[in-house]
């Protein structure tokens, strides 16, 4: 029941009918228009928004959240607790309040609203994502390789390098794809932060559509790449990582 309305979406993307539910024969009309430049260029512009604002917020907070959970890992037991419970505060925050309460700091600080503002709030809230991803690396990885690497002579960030960013890079890799996926389908957060000079990401612009009485067809075939690129990546990241436990 859950994939019910995406098997339907994907259907009625390969039929050029307007209206969902009318189906008027077999067609890639709407493909052939999605990519030859045949929709809105608003819609364009907002699904390169929402790459750019998506891949920009997973790098950083990729590396903010691996800088983090070693600094995690690395501390007393009570610190250690202490910071991690206050790093599951903003995962289990209601979007809106999320939302709201960086709304007012950006407002407070007269920061302009735009693509710095949606950047920043994206990373808030993905960074603990990426934490929880990688600490539980950092808890099976062998702590005497990284005394050793500097015990034969390796500086710290030589052996934060070589010895422990190749332990925790399945951990990376998890947490940039599902910070990625936060910030591509995230709604409530980027409409208090995106301001309003005109920018707009596709969750805003398929809002905003909505709102007008109907959505554009050529949404139904962008939807179905998005989800079948999601689901053959998952595929394939559990693939690997069912090879690795052979």
């Amino acid at each position: 029941m859950l994939y019910a309305p995406i098997i339907v979406i994907v259907v009625f993307s390969f039929t050029e009918a307007k209206v969902l539910g009318n189906w008027t024969g077999f067609s890639f009309k709407l493909y052939a228009s999605l990519f030859q430049g045949g929709v809105h260029h608003s819609l364009t512009s907002a699904l390169w928004n929402t790459l750019i604002i998506g891949l920009v917020a997973a790098l950083v907070s990729m590396l903010l959240g691996t800088v983090a959970a070693i600094g995690i890992y690395n501390l007393k037991t009570r610190a250690r607790n202490a910071v991690q419970l206050v790093n599951s505060i903003p995962i289990l925050n209601p979007d809106i309040i999320t939302a709201i309460s960086l709304f007012l700091l950006f407002v407070s600080l007269q920061i302009s609203q735009g693509y710095t503002t949606v950047i920043l709030a994206h990373i808030t809230f993905c960074t603990p994502y990426v934490v929880l991803s990688v600490y539980p690396r950092l808890r099976r990885m062998n702590e005497n390789l990284y005394e050793a690497a500097l015990d034969l002579g390796a500086t710290p960030f030589y052996a934060l390098r070589k010895v422990m960013l190749p332990e925790l890079r399945p951990g990376m890799i998890s947490g940039f794809i599902l910070a990625f996926t936060l910030s591509i389908d995230d709604f409530v957060v980027t409409l208090f932060t995106i301001g309003n000079e005109g920018l707009e990401t596709l969750s805003t612009y398929i809002y905003a559509d909505a709102r007008k009485g109907g959505l554009t067809p050529e949404l139904r075939p962008l939807s179905a790449i998005i989800f079948i690129t999601v689901l053959v990546l998952l595929l394939v990241i559990n693939q690997r990582a069912a090879k690795k436990r052979l």
